[in-house]
């Protein structure tokens, strides 16, 4: 996340509004309700994610033991269970 300098977008009154309550301290102001992005939009993580619990699970189906798919993809046994529970009720 880039920082953004609050000089060089708040107006003058603003700027020392803000700094009645934080002063030379970092603030996160989050966006607004209507522009937020859902989890892994901005870099195509939760596509990636779907793609590679896609692959566990017809792993899986083929026959390869859950405990070579951990190994395989650098997860916990529990974690590949739930995998494939959710894969199941997909």
């Amino acid at each position: 996340m880039a920082y953004t300098k609050a000089s060089d977008v708040l107006p003058e009154h603003l700027l020392e509004a803000i700094q009645n309550y934080i002063d030379g301290d970092y603030i996160y102001i989050p966006r607004k309700t209507c522009n937020r992005k859902a989890w892994g939009a901005a870099q195509n993580s939760r596509q990636r994610l779907d793609a590679r619990n896609s692959a566990i699970y017809q792993k899986y189906q083929a026959g390869i033991p859950v405990q070579d798919l951990a190994a395989l993809y650098y997860l916990s046994v529990k974690t590949i269970y739930k995998i494939i529970a959710a894969q199941n009720k997909n």
